[in-house]
């Protein structure tokens, strides 16, 4: 359930994170929606896993020991999946990353919210392969 003052917290946490260096385990993206979870909730899912890895590799072995197939799935474990064209601001998005993996994002209207080896960067919506409601 979102609080009441998601939107402003949801704001802060963007602009709060928008400049942070990409470091597997600290700031990467799975981390990043982990975050904005958060700041509509303010129950971060991925607390556990903050600063346990230190790259990509050890956080697929990390998922794997808590028994998720994919890294990304304990972000949004509960959540309900929605069609894409029914993304709203503060829903989490799955999308193909520039690496090849896949990479994960805030929703923010037309656009997501990522972060990537190279820094924050704002994609189209319609990049996302899948979406879930926060």
């Amino acid at each position: 359930m979102r609080l009441p003052d998601w939107r402003s917290r949801l704001a802060d946490y963007v602009a709060a994170t928008a400049r942070a260096p990409y470091r597997p385990g600290r700031h990467d993206c799975i981390l990043f929606a982990a975050g904005g979870r958060a700041a509509l909730t303010g129950v971060d899912v991925m607390a556990d896993w903050r600063g346990r890895y230190s790259t990509v590799e050890k956080g697929l072995e990390l998922a794997l020991q808590h028994g998720c197939s994919d890294p990304w799935a304990h972000v949004v474990s509960g959540l309900e999946e929605v069609p894409v064209a029914y993304g709203a601001v503060g829903d989490i998005a799955l999308l193909d990353g520039a690496d090849g993996l896949p990479a994960m994002g805030i929703i923010q209207g037309e656009m997501i919210y990522t972060v990537h080896p190279r820094g924050a960067a704002l994609v189209p919506l319609t990049e996302a392969r899948r979406v879930w409601r926060v």
